[in-house]
């Protein structure tokens, strides 16, 4: 594909401000709510992240494409987000490990792009008025049937979507004669979260988003993990009442981002959407229980609420934000259950926090001593 067709596109907001651009030459329009991600590395990772599915993802780096892509920087089978807006975008590419351009990759996939975008504008924009609903199009003579089409499409908030993301049956990742068994329940799992497990000697059967506990427990596990995930956990009833029978059953527990989100709401601890929610892989942590600061990669457009979760009488909160003081992690006093809202395993990201493997782990073993 010549990079030399380059139609002017256009970002249209849900309050009717327009951002103009030009596409990379893949033709089309998307919806999808508009967010930013301040990572500096690690795109493709970002883009296959399940947590993405339904946004339009602003990068405020620069520079888009300029090492390419690879088969390895991957966090799910394809592209998840709707769409990407970006300042620059890189059509060569210099690598050792690249097998592609960045607009192959996102051509094989029509993925709508729109680039040389006022992106220090449009973050700007986006943290003084929310993350809200848009539309990238290269049809920018249609403004007001876009608005029209942008009208219908509904908010995250009370969005269900880890159905859109799940796995369809369940499958293993792993040796069947590790030393832990791993019931995970798939919202929207990260490759890498199976990986760190796998690492730590887990052989992991990944069950389906709608799965019952009963099915899961089938599997015999050590313990179980709840995995991250697009949208609102609110509407997600059966994940919650899986997350009641895990601890109704006193069984080792782990909550990743949603996962981390269904745990509280399982436990009567309500759930909120962000004004603009926590994307990076630079988010400053503040380890309660250690006193430690982590640096980390987040991705979440919905919180915990802080002071249910400091009243609830069986909870403690083992991290939180330094930026905006949030809940990042939380432990339950009388159960083998422990969650946090930012990702561990990285991917991409720095590697401070992947001793939550580690914990888990051992809160297997002290589980299987008790």
């Amino acid at each position: 594909m010549k990079y030399t067709n380059r139609k002017q596109a256009i970002l249209l907001l849900n309050d009717g401000t327009i951002f103009y651009g030009k596409s990379i030459g893949i033709e089309g329009t998307v919806f999808g709510e508009v967010c930013f991600n301040t990572g500096m590395t690690g795109y493709q990772e970002i883009f296959t992240d399940p947590s993405y599915f339904g946004q339009i993802m602003v990068a405020t780096n620069a520079h888009i494409g300029n090492y390419g892509v690879n088969d390895e920087d991957v966090e799910s089978d394809k592209i998840m987000i709707s769409g990407l807006v970006c300042k620059n975008f890189s059509f060569t590419h210099s690598r050792v490990n690249s097998t592609e351009s960045l607009q192959d990759y996102f051509a094989k996939q029509n993925l709508v792009v729109i680039s040389d975008v006022d992106t220090r504008a449009l973050v700007s924009y986006i943290r003084d008025n929310g993350a809200m609903n848009a539309v990238i199009s290269t049809d920018t003579e249609n403004i007001e049937g876009l608005k029209e089409q942008l009208s219908k499409v509904p908010d995250m908030k009370g969005l269900e979507l880890a159905s859109k993301v799940s796995a369809k049956e369940a499958y293993y990742v792993g040796e069947p004669t590790a030393k832990y068994k791993i019931a995970a329940l798939d919202l929207g799992i990260k490759k890498n979260i199976l990986r760190n497990l796998v690492k730590r000697d887990c052989y992991v059967k990944v069950f389906p988003f709608d799965t019952t506990f009963e099915i899961m427990s089938e599997f015999n596990p050590d313990g179980y993990f709840l995995s991250n995930g697009p949208g609102d956990p609110d509407p997600l009833y059966g994940a919650i009442e899986v997350a009641q029978k895990i601890l109704s059953a006193d069984k080792p527990l782990f909550g990743i981002c949603l996962g981390h989100q269904v745990i509280a709401l399982a436990n009567g601890i309500s759930t909120y959407k962000m004004f603009n929610g926590h994307r990076g892989i630079n988010h400053p942590v503040k380890n309660v229980i250690t006193g430690k600061g982590e640096i980390t990669s987040q991705n979440h457009g919905f919180a915990v609420n802080k002071e249910e979760a400091e009243n609830h009488p069986d909870f403690e909160i083992t991290h939180f934000h330094i930026n905006d003081g949030t809940v990042a992690g939380m432990r339950m006093k009388s159960k083998n259950c422990f969650s946090v809202q930012y990702h561990p395993e990285a991917s991409p990201g720095p590697q401070d926090a992947t001793y939550l493997f580690d914990q888990f782990i051992e809160n297997i073993n002290n589980g299987r001593s008790n």
